[in-house]
């Protein structure tokens, strides 16, 4: 179908007012269809919404590639509607445990994908930098709080994690100064960057 021919099933089908540009705009990716003109275009090409997008990330697209409206999903999770549509317009999931755990089972959400969606990687890193870096035990009720995972399992996680970060920092000590103490600096800090990496291969939850 060209543009324009998509522009008038939206018009003749859906009653809304879309130029043949726009339909342009959104195949390029320039623009984003709204919730309603996803579901809409679904309707025009016969198909589901969620095959119009490219792998979700963000919170809205997870929703609309699972067919849900915002007062569906908010009711499933036991949010207030407009509450959620602010968190879902801001990108920022404020949540609690339960409602965090029902958000990822409603949408299926890896963790991996759960901590993007929800606008917390950059705090999940922060937290497990420091967790390997000091007392990882500190971190666990801060952890359980971002993430939808069982205690037990989170503190085994963080406990290997303090575990192999320290060895990698007690080996600059043995071995001195030198070139072999840049060495290890380095790939501590290599280790800090990679954190998250090394935290989803550990909990199981990129998959």
């Amino acid at each position: 179908m060209a543009p324009g021919h998509v522009a008038y099933g939206l018009r003749a089908q859906y009653g809304m007012l879309v130029t043949p540009e726009t339909v342009m705009a959104w195949e390029r990716g320039e623009i984003s269809p709204t919730s309603a003109e996803l579901t809409a275009l679904a309707g025009v090409l016969w198909c589901a919404p969620g095959e119009l997008l490219a792998e979700p990330v963000t919170l809205r697209e997870h929703r609309i590639a699972r067919g849900l409206a915002p007062e569906d999903l908010a009711r499933r999770v036991g949010v207030e509607a407009g509450a959620y549509q602010k968190m879902e317009d801001t990108g920022r999931w404020k949540g609690n445990e339960r409602q965090s755990a029902a958000l990822a089972t409603a949408l299926g959400l890896t963790l991996a994908q759960f901590v993007t969606a929800t606008g917390k990687h950059e705090e999940l890193a922060e937290l497990l930098r420091s967790a390997v870096t000091t007392r990882w035990q500190a971190y666990v009720k801060p952890l359980t709080k971002l993430l939808p995972v069982p205690k037990a399992h989170l503190e085994r996680v963080l406990e290997q994690l303090h575990g192999e970060y320290q060895s990698r920092m007690v080996a600059t000590l043995s071995w001195g100064g030198g070139q072999g103490e840049a060495g290890s600096g380095d790939s501590g800090r290599e280790y800090l960057t990679d954190i998250v990496e090394r935290f989803w291969s550990l909990a199981g939850g990129a998959a």
